[in-house]
This record gives structure tokens, C-alpha cells and sequence, in this order.
């Protein structure tokens, strides 16, 4: 499978999926912590070009975590939901985004 970054095709919302609003990240983000869904192929300068490109802002830091799907059984049939990545971006201190 070949990589998509951010570089070679031009789409920046290719690497940031979407932001993660869940109870956790709403509390991180009120610290500078924001979190979002990224590509499984996306790495930490794919998030910071991104980040650049589409909020107009520098991350202090960027953090990687890939989730593995939980096994599911639905009336008798086993499935999976589906693998994630997320990234877990700091800004500096005073730096906001506008996530809609």
C-alpha cells in the first residue's frame, strides 16, 4: 500500500481526518491539547505540515497513538471495529484553534 502523505498530493484533510470530541479531549484541549483522527499511513511531521497548512499554527509537540479495533459479536456473527491512529497535538501557550 503505497503512503499518502500530506507532501505529495497537495490535501492536508487527507492526514487530519477529523477532531476527536469525546469528554477527555474537550478537558485536554482547555490545557493546549487537541486531538484528532489521522490517516494509519500519516506520521508526526505529516500532522505538523498539516497543522501548518489548515489551522496556521506551529505545534509545540505532536504524540502518536494507534488504537487496535475490539472484537464484536452481533447476534452470533463476530466482526471488528475498525483500527484508529490518533494524535494528540500541544500548542504553545496562547495558541488557539477554531475547531467547528
Amino acid at each position: 500500500m503505497k503512503n499518502i502523505h500530506a507532501h505529495e498530493h497537495g490535501g492536508h484533510e487527507l492526514v487530519l481526518l477529523s477532531p476527536r470530541v469525546t469528554e477527555k479531549a474537550s478537558h485536554m484541549s482547555e490545557n493546549g491539547v487537541h486531538v484528532f483522527l489521522i490517516a494509519k499511513e500519516a506520521g508526526k511531521r505529516d500532522v505538523v505540515k498539516a497543522m501548518k497548512a489548515l489551522y496556521n499554527v506551529t505545534p509545540k509537540s505532536v504524540n502518536i497513538v494507534r488504537t487496535r479495533g475490539k472484537v464484536r459479536t452481533v447476534r452470533g456473527k463476530v466482526g471488528h471495529k475498525p483500527d484508529r491512529k490518533k494524535a494528540y497535538v500541544t500548542l504553545a501557550k496562547g495558541t488557539t484553534i477554531e475547531i467547528a
